[in-house]
């Protein structure tokens, strides 16, 4: 199962390397499509809860870092307004 890492541009400018345990993420988030605050905070949840449960799947237990970055994308969210604009530069997988 391929961990992937995926860049986030928030609408300050900063931006922040986030962690997928799977290639789930790249089925939920497009690279350069810019999302609303609300749109991809509910995605990447989606996405996240995704590549746990395949963890799990395979190993018998969740992601505890795919909660910890699904808390960590929504705890910086709440710095901006919902309308905000967001845009994932890459998705790209770790070498193992």
């Amino acid at each position: 199962m391929p961990a992937m890492h995926f860049v986030v541009c928030w609408p300050d400018g900063s931006k922040d390397t986030c962690y997928s345990p799977s290639t789930a993420i790249e089925k939920h988030l497009q690279v350069n499509h810019p999302y609303t605050l609300e749109e991809f905070v509910t995605l990447t949840t989606r996405a996240l809860d995704e590549a746990s449960d395949r963890v799990k799947a395979k190993f018998g237990y969740f992601c505890s870092s795919a909660m910890d970055q699904s808390a960590a994308i929504s705890l910086k969210a709440q710095q901006f307004s919902a309308e905000q604009r967001v845009t994932v530069e890459t998705i790209t997988p770790i070498p193992a």
